[in-house]
């Protein structure tokens, strides 16, 4: 890469250019980061620690609360930082290191909520064979899928960026590296390599998407069949779980589904995607669960009472 690359250092135009704006962002985003950190890693320890939550909705919950927070972590931290600096650098090694964890993180994400669709459509539609067709082997290799997925896609997307020539310019329009941004600095034609990234990441967002409504439309047929409190509960578990997938895929696909751009909004639709809607999943998901929010009180409580033992 150093031998075909006269850039080494990109600078990062960042979300606004007001000093005074950038302050206000950093007192807003920071506390978010915080709360998606917390938020999401007080459900990993509940679903591993509480032998009531043992079951593989909350198996999948709690991994997908795991990778909330390492997607979120691969662009919040230095965009927090970076709000505060008067130029905000990034090397281009640590410009692609940065691509290369964001979209394995979202993709592997995108597959394990096609997995959770994947187990409440068993559950709801085939609840006599559910313990069976969802052992904890399957469970596992469902979410070890998702991992491996992420992975390919994200080598994917790397092996093409890796051979694109950066001789200047240097700056980059966005608050954090991804593909298309860097795509523009690239001293050569792109559009190959944009066709690809539209493959790559548009269809998988498309078609996963397609495959977990055409899984809800089942489910919502199948529930027809069963009692008024089976049908509440199954529907207060799937209204809270088609809530993150409307909230995750529909900027992925407003991004990636189409030509690359220079519109000031896609800034402000990444910021939903990268900051906010991590912090939300986990209110969105307790929120609607007894189970979990009874939970975590215990969990708290225990706490309480051993520290004041």
């Amino acid at each position: 890469m150093a031998s075909t690359n006269n850039v080494t250092v990109l600078i990062i135009i960042g979300l606004f250019q007001d000093p005074e704006v950038q302050r206000a962002c950093f007192v807003m985003f920071l506390p978010v980061y915080l709360a998606t950190v917390v938020g999401n890693g007080l459900i990993v320890l509940t679903v591993n620690i509480t032998k009531s939550l043992y079951s593989p909705m909350y198996f999948f919950f709690s991994y997908l609360s795991l990778v909330e927070i390492t997607y979120s972590s691969t662009v919040v931290p230095k965009f927090i930082i970076d709000l505060l600096a008067k130029v905000k650098t990034i090397s281009l090694e640590g410009c692609m290191t940065q691509i290369f964890f964001f979209h394995f993180f979202g993709v592997t994400e995108i597959f394990l909520l096609t997995v959770m669709a994947y187990d409440r459509y068993v559950a709801i539609c085939k609840p006599l064979h559910y313990t069976t067709i969802m052992s904890r082997s399957v469970c596992h290799l469902l979410v070890a899928v998702s991992w491996l997925g992420g992975m390919i896609h994200s080598m994917v997307q790397i092996l093409v960026t890796v051979q694109l020539p950066f001789c200047g310019p240097n700056v980059i329009d966005h608050y954090f590296c991804d593909l298309h941004p860097l795509f523009k600095l690239a001293c050569t034609d792109t559009s190959v390599e944009g066709v690809i990234v539209l493959a790559n990441s548009g269809l998988i967002s498309v078609v996963s998407f397609l495959i977990l409504v055409s899984s809800y439309i089942v489910i919502l047929v199948n529930l027809r069949n069963h009692s008024a409190e089976g049908r509440h509960k199954a529907l207060s578990t799937c209204a809270s779980h088609i809530t993150v997938v409307l909230l995750f895929f529909g900027p992925a696909i407003f991004l990636y589904m189409r030509p690359s751009s220079t519109f000031t909004e896609d800034k402000l639709v990444a910021v939903f995607y990268t900051v906010v809607t991590p912090m939300l999943n986990p209110i969105i998901y307790t929120f609607r669960n007894a189970e979990v929010k009874n939970a975590m009180r215990k969990l708290w409580e225990k706490k309480v009472y051993s520290g004041v033992g």
